[in-house]
C-alpha cells in the first residue's frame, strides 16, 4: 500500500477512537491525478448527508491541463463507499457531542483508491502544551543516553 495523501494535522488537532476504510468515487481523471499524488487533504472532513458519507472540500488537481472538461471543479464532493451498516454506525456516533469525522490519509489497495478516516474527537489546547512536552523531554533523554553511550 502506497500514501498518496497523509493529514498530518488531523492528528494533532484530534484523538481518534476508532478507524474506517472507505471507497471514493471518482471520475477517471481523477484516478490517475491521485495515483500522481496531486491530491491534498488541507481543511478536508466527511460528513453524512442522508444515508450517504460524503468527502468535502478534497482538491484533487486536474490530470491533464489541455484535457480537462470545462465544468470540472477539483474540490467537489465525492461520494464515499460504506456498507449501511457502517453508515448507520457513523449517523449514531457523531450524534454525540464532540465527535466529528477527520481524514486521515488516501491510498491504494488492491488498485482501489481508498479513504482512511476516524472517528475523532477535538483536543484542547492544554493536552496539545501535554503532548508537546512530552516529545519535548522524550527527545532531550534520547539525546543524552546518546551522548553518554558515545
Amino acid at each position: 500500500m502506497s500514501d498518496y495523501a497523509f493529514n498530518r494535522q488531523a492528528s494533532y488537532d484530534y484523538a481518534f477512537l476508532e478507524t474506517y476504510e472507505a471507497g471514493l468515487v471518482l471520475s477517471g481523471q481523477e484516478v490517475k491525478s491521485v495515483r500522481g499524488g496531486h491530491i491534498s487533504l488541507q481543511g478536508v472532513f466527511v460528513v453524512i448527508k442522508g444515508e450517504e458519507a460524503w468527502l468535502l472540500n478534497a482538491t484533487i488537481a486536474p490530470y491533464q491541463a489541455g484535457n480537462v472538461p470545462a465544468d470540472y471543479s477539483p474540490t467537489r464532493s465525492r461520494k464515499l463507499l460504506l456498507h449501511k451498516n457502517e453508515i448507520r454506525s457513523l449517523i449514531g456516533s457523531t450524534k454525540q457531542t464532540g465527535l466529528t469525522l477527520v481524514p486521515i490519509r488516501v491510498y491504494n489497495k488492491s488498485g482501489k483508491i481508498k479513504l482512511e478516516f476516524a472517528l475523532g474527537r477535538g483536543k484542547r489546547t492544554i493536552d496539545k502544551r501535554d503532548i508537546i512536552g512530552k516529545r519535548e523531554s522524550d527527545r532531550r533523554i534520547r539525546r543524552a543516553v546518546r551522548g553518554k553511550i558515545e
